[in-house]
């Protein structure tokens, strides 16, 4: 039984298999609360450093097996309007030869990767993120779609994706991502609520959100995910489980379903959203628990942290194999461990490490017009342990389980972690028999809290941090 379904109270008392005593949601939010990464990697972008560049970036890449096949993930940080939610690096580019040109240095780095990792790898997974991906012109995505075939070899049960922005889908372009082989879009809708939509700078109705999902399955595009978000200023348990009533009769194959993150310290737009209207983290809890209620009412399958999906969906076969896998992307059927990231900000997925590319676009397009090295700014090295302990928290975020005594695992130390644990068996979160470690249904809304009592990274740099009051790295964990 999920614990986290109606009917609600203004203080909801869960028990759990272990006959606790009743917890209220003020007390879950005072023990699970603060600010934790999505665990997207391990170790997570905080940890990324200078002291990686383009030189050990290369390295890295000279290094790949040569057979190893690899996934591509190219970076557009351009929109039409910009979203005061948005914490993506994005900005507005209005002129048409700009976007010819970011294209064209897509083009250029992808060149200067193939000369290190060597040409016609195997490709299965191809994502096109931002942004907006669709702000390229039609002519510059053809060219780097040439390029791609031209380097690459391109399986022919590869998932092919692009996220678009209903509201700015160019005429035509849905048709092209057909022609081109994609096989996913990915789009956001977050709310349908007006008065939201005002709050964040997003308008868009129901009826474009629609017109763009009948357009791609019109041109051959089958696979279709939407993203949701709770948390945002003025929705309520009822606004949020209307808008995903609405949404889920398009039967989009996919939904990820987000709690807004607020870092108006690390996003400028985000200032202009009404604090005082952002629901506390009690009622970003019961907004979680409404949308996900709704959403399995409606046929759809439960996944990890905050992926929902139907049943045919390959997403839910990998869930059920046991080889659902978790990147930058999110949840992913992706079984390949080299993803390759090209555009400003892109990161890239090594066996070795993590490397992310120039944030801002200017000084990216200055490193590769003015130097013949990858525009690398950063990234992290990947220790034995963290390859261990990174492995336990994609298995967790997949599975909600983890047997700390089988594979990599086995003769290692876990009483630290086993001692931290102990308050999560007590509330019903988990629970513990022998090395395995299970994380409850009712433990899902809080299990990157259990992911991160094995991240030994997180301790450092809060250890490391200097004196007063800094702000958070990471976004809030409910």
């Amino acid at each position: 039984m999920n614990l986290w379904t109606r009917p609600w109270s203004p203080l909801v008392s869960l028990t759990g298999s272990n006959g606790m005593s009743a917890v209220s949601l003020s007390d879950l939010v005072l023990r699970y609360g603060g600010n934790l990464p999505r665990y997207t990697s391990y170790p997570t972008a905080a940890s990324f450093t200078d002291a990686v560049g383009p030189a050990q970036a290369e390295q890295w890449l000279r290094a790949l097996p040569a057979d190893a096949p690899v996934s591509l993930y190219f970076h557009v940080p351009f929109c039409d309007e910009l979203c005061r939610f948005c914490g993506c690096n994005t900005s507005v580019m209005r002129h048409e030869d700009g976007r010819m040109a970011y294209g064209d240095l897509l083009r250029e780095e992808l060149r200067r990767v193939v000369a290190l990792v060597g040409p016609q790898r195997s490709v299965k997974h191809l994502q096109f993120g931002g942004g907006t991906p669709s702000t390229l012109p039609a002519a510059s995505l053809r060219q780097v779609m040439r390029s791609v075939r031209q380097f690459f070899r391109i399986e022919p049960d590869a998932e092919l994706a692009m996220e678009l922005d209903p509201r700015h889908v160019p005429a035509g372009y849905p048709q092209l991502l057909g022609d081109l082989g994609f096989t996913r879009i990915s789009l956001g809708v977050q709310d349908l609520e007006e008065k939201v939509q005002e709050a964040c700078g997003r308008h868009q109705s129901f009826a474009q959100t629609e017109a763009c999902i009948d357009a791609v399955r019109a041109a051959g595009v089958s696979g279709v995910n939407v993203d949701l978000i709770y948390g945002l200023p003025y929705q309520t348990e009822e606004s949020v489980a209307a808008t995903a009533r609405k949404i889920a009769s398009l039967r989009s194959s996919r939904l990820a379903v987000f709690g807004y993150a607020h870092v108006p310290w690390k996003q400028k737009r985000q200032r202009l959203i009404p604090e005082d209207a952002l629901p506390p983290p009690v009622e970003r809890l019961r907004q979680r628990a409404r949308i996900e209620e709704v959403l399995c009412a409606e046929g759809y399958v439960a996944i990890g942290l905050d992926h929902y999906a139907l049943p045919d969906d390959t997403l839910v076969q990998a869930a059920q194999a046991g080889t659902l896998r978790r990147n930058f992307q999110g949840y992913t059927t992706d079984s390949s461990t080299v993803l390759l990231g090209m555009g400003a900000s892109a990161i890239s997925m090594l066996p070795d490490g993590y490397t992310q590319n120039i944030t801002a676009v200017a000084p990216y397009v200055r490193a590769l017009a003015d130097q013949d090295g990858l525009p690398v700014a950063r990234g992290v090295a990947r220790t034995a342990e963290d390859k261990l302990r990174g492995g336990l928290i994609e298995e967790l975020m997949c599975t909600m389980q983890v047997d700390l005594q089988a594979g990599p695992a086995a003769g290692h130390d876990f009483s630290v972690e086993h001692a931290a644990l102990k308050p999560f068996v007590q509330d019903g979160f988990v629970q513990m028999e022998g090395g395995c470690v299970r994380v409850t249904e009712a433990g899902r809304p809080f299990l990157r809290n259990v992911a991160a009592v094995f991240d030994t990274h997180r301790q450092i740099l809060s250890s490391a941090m200097p004196g007063g009051a800094p702000q958070p790295r990471f976004a809030t964990a409910l």
